[in-house]
């Protein structure tokens, strides 16, 4: 198992290289970081200054050193906009971010392997075929268009829950959080639901195809030959052997709902990372740009280093190939 955790390893590691180069080229061809950051008026000595402090004028190869020097150190540079150290900014922003995609994940999960299990057994029952059928929404309609639909909803019309911001919020010194406040709830229910609603769709497409698939096998119908009751076999027996595409589904889950969450943030105005890259995208925030960029191919990187180890658990197969 070490072998096939240091093989992942070096391949998450080649990947990071890869988008530190992608990341390093914004500071080169998005725009110019002087005029973001003096505007237009500023004498030619003052922007030969700013370069030098910058060290714009430095060779393209000391700049990236520079760069993934400061990366790994944790210095991402300073806000062309705010004016302040990106790695404080995302740090700030990350709790918003990481709780709604935690509900959101909780919420795809849940429902999403439910439903599949249930319209899995129950096919052709008409509850799965409603099920089935509304589920074309996750897939078909943008995330935009289902979150503004819900503001008019029920925010607008039914005027049961806020259509914008993160509500009351508690400072636990470490982290503030919203979770642990009625209006806090009360604001995530809406973000949460449409950031959701994709994600739930793949997954319980995915563990029904699953699912009819494994109750078709030879050992299912052995294990109701031996008399084993319908719960041990769909619960036991057949969900079991869904788990290792699943799992994949639920990795990429989760770093897609942290990547995509930026249209979901703009739409309610979610103070999270995802709000913060669309701003800095208006007034090319260069910095901010290309710290998002790393920190969600770390994420994604981190997520499939864990995905990769629970296959090499869950599947005998793999660790027969490994051996």
């Amino acid at each position: 198992m070490l072998a096939f955790i240091l093989r992942r390893l070096a391949q998450s590691v080649l990947v990071m290289a890869v988008v530190s180069v992608i990341s390093f080229s914004l500071f080169n061809f998005v725009g110019d970081p002087v005029n973001n950051m003096v505007g237009q008026d500023a004498t030619r000595e003052r922007r030969a200054e700013i370069r030098l402090e910058l060290g714009l004028d430095d060779p393209i190869l000391v700049q990236y050193a520079r760069f993934v020097g400061n990366i790994l150190s944790g210095d991402f540079g300073i806000s062309y906009r705010i004016k302040q150290p990106v790695d404080d900014l995302i740090l700030e922003r990350l709790p918003a971010t990481l709780e709604l995609v935690f509900v959101s994940a909780i919420i795809a999960l849940v429902f999403g392997i439910s439903l599949g299990v249930y319209t899995g057994i129950r096919r052709d029952s008409w509850i799965s075929r409603l099920v089935l059928s509304s589920s074309l929404i996750g897939v078909s309609l943008p995330t935009f268009i289902i979150g503004i639909g819900l503001i008019y909803l029920f925010a607008v019309h039914l005027r049961w829950l806020p259509s914008s911001g993160r509500g009351g919020v508690v400072d636990l010194g470490f982290w503030k959080t919203s979770l642990l406040t009625l209006d806090g709830w009360r604001s995530i229910i809406l973000p949460a639901i449409t950031l959701s609603l994709f994600q739930l769709t793949l997954i319980l497409r995915l563990v029904r195809a699953e699912m009819l698939e494994v109750m078709r096998t030879d050992y299912i119908k052995f294990a109701r030959a031996r008399g084993l009751s319908e719960r041990s076999i769909n619960f036991v027996h057949a969900l079991r052997n869904t788990l290792v595409p699943v799992v994949t589904i639920i990795g990429l889950n989760i770093g897609g709902l942290i990547a995509f969450s930026v249209i979901t943030e703009t739409v309610f105005q979610w103070p999270g990372t995802g709000l913060m890259f669309i701003q800095a995208v208006d007034f090319v925030d260069v910095p901010i740009m290309a710290a998002y960029l790393v920190f969600v191919a770390l994420l994604f990187v981190v997520i499939n280093l864990i995905v990769d180890i629970l296959y090499f658990v869950i599947d005998p197969r793999i660790r027969m190939g490994g051996s």
